[in-house]
């Protein structure tokens, strides 16, 4: 089975999106209009020093001077226990910078509104796997890696690697890793970091020596080590962007990038844009005919399995066991595609056996190991519902190409007509009771002026007798059907 990545570019806009099996398995999306400059490294002076705030203004090159408080100008303490972090005390700014003074700082948090960008001096450069921190000469792991076992093997592995350059920070992504995908790493942080060195040495104050690489650079950097075959570019000159960008890093992944000539979309190839419409619907069916239902909420993500045509072949639990099972491959896919991170419950179709429970969590686990992203899964609840957890890298595919409903304020429901044409009626009555008027114009939509006109009619004509006033009803074609005006005559 065949592993690439297509690569779509557009000057406002790049897609990433990777196959595995002839089957899309992650899209990744990123617009220019968008980026931040979070992660970015630049050689900024200090244009002003604020002891009363302890902080300081550092000019780096922006429209607005960024900001760096004292907490902020401190070594390494990622890896510093709680009670070790309180032996670090913040010195007063005056002593840490002076007016004029050159810093190499890095942003952790975008301009705002009036604020200018947070800085940080404690640098770090991240890869797939490891953080590396210039200037340190410790190893730290991830608090997410539980088994002492692993963390002692990463940190064993990893320690070899440290020299006068600096240490690094072993991510949660890392654990399983093997030595090879590891050192990979390593060998590519270094290379960023001599060159940011290098820039600095070169040029002149108030200037950018590394910006966090654009989104088919950080997905080949991402990927590297992984099992892929090609990766196929639908842009001359993005192609010759990332076969300098790999010669210089990544020279391994050099030799599977293609430039796509291609007469047809590349995202046509595996019906990729097909595959993202679907991946905004709510239902997802299943080939026995069964479906989930995929709900995503503020706090959390839900999905919901159900046998809908498949009938099967033998008795119920065999058809509700079966349909599980698929489901489990449907879900671990979904959840890549879409993206979506933090609390997921799902609730299986209830099962009796306990045998087939057992079966179905392993076939999710055994479904969910091919991910990128870290997951975790707790087994089934008292209700029977399997509580999960996946780790938030980035925005939902639903929050990037998305926004709530002008028409439903994101309720992804609409009041009925007969709802509408009753509140129509309470705010007639209220405004008779409020203003003086001889009679009521009321503006509504297609749908309930109809309403008004035919099912409600005698309704309405209750309330004419009632408020002892003429009500004339007025289709307004654009109005959606919750919008509506009552207006004095």
């Amino acid at each position: 089975m065949t592993a690439e990545l297509l690569v779509n570019i557009t000057p406002s806009e790049t897609r990433v999106a990777y196959i595995d099996g002839g089957i899309l398995q992650e899209i990744h999306i990123e617009r220019e209009a968008r980026r931040g400059i979070v992660g970015n490294i630049y050689k900024g002076r200090v244009s002003r020093v604020l002891p009363g705030m302890q902080a300081a203004f550092v000019d780096i090159g922006l429209e607005k001077a960024a900001f760096l408080h004292a907490s902020d100008i401190m070594p390494h303490t990622e890896c510093v226990a709680g009670d070790e972090k309180k032996n670090f005390i913040v010195r007063d700014i005056s002593e840490l910078v002076r007016q004029g003074q050159d810093l190499m700082v890095q942003v952790v948090k975008d301009p705002l509104g009036t604020k200018g960008a947070r800085l940080t001096t404690d640098i770090t450069l991240p890869s797939r796997y490891l953080v590396f921190m210039p200037g340190a000469s410790h190893v730290g792991v991830s608090q997410r890696i539980e088994s002492e076992a692993e963390r002692n093997r990463l940190k064993a592995v990893v320690a070899a690697y440290c020299d006068e350059l600096g240490g690094y920070i072993i991510r949660t992504a890392a654990e399983g890793v093997g030595e090879d995908e590891l050192a990979s790493d390593a060998a590519f942080l270094k290379r960023l970091w001599t060159k940011v060195i290098e820039r600095k040495k070169r040029n002149k104050t108030r200037c950018r020596l590394y910006g966090e690489v654009a989104l088919s650079q950080r997905i080949l950097r991402d990927f590297a080590g992984a099992a892929l075959d090609r990766i196929r570019i639908d842009s001359r000159l993005s192609f010759e962007h990332l076969l300098e960008f790999t010669g210089e890093y990544i020279p391994e992944m050099t030799a599977k990038l293609e430039l796509y000539t291609g007469k047809q979309p590349i995202f046509d190839l595996f019906d990729v844009e097909n595959e993202i419409q679907r991946s905004l619907d709510r239902k997802v069916e299943l080939k026995s005919g069964g479906y989930l239902i995929i709900d995503q909420t503020e706090a959390m993500t839900t999905v919901d399995i159900n046998t809908g045509a498949f009938v099967g072949h033998r008795n119920l639990e065999e058809t509700i066991f079966n349909t599980n099972i698929e489901a489990t491959q449907a879900i671990a896919r979904q959840l890549r595609l879409r993206n979506l991170g933090g609390i997921i419950i799902i609730d299986f179709i209830d099962m009796n056996n306990e045998d087939h429970r057992r079966r179905v969590l392993h076939s999710l686990e055994q479904a969910l190991s091919k991910d990128r992203v870290k997951t975790g899964v707790n087994g089934f609840s008292q209700l029977g519902l399997v509580e999960m957890t996946r780790k938030r890298t980035r925005e939902s595919i639903e929050h990037v190409l998305c926004q709530d409903c002008r028409v439903c304020k994101g309720r992804g429901t609409l009041k009925t007509v007969e709802t509408v044409c009753y509140e129509i009626m309470r705010e007639i009555v209220r405004v008779h009771h409020a203003y003086d008027s001889d009679r009521f114009l009321v503006y509504a939509s297609p749908s309930v002026g109809e309403a008004l006109k035919s099912d409600e009619s005698h309704a309405l004509a209750e309330v004419e007798i009632f408020v002892g006033k003429q009500v004339k009803v007025q289709v307004e074609p654009l109005y959606t059907q919750e919008q509506f005006d009552v207006v004095m005559m």
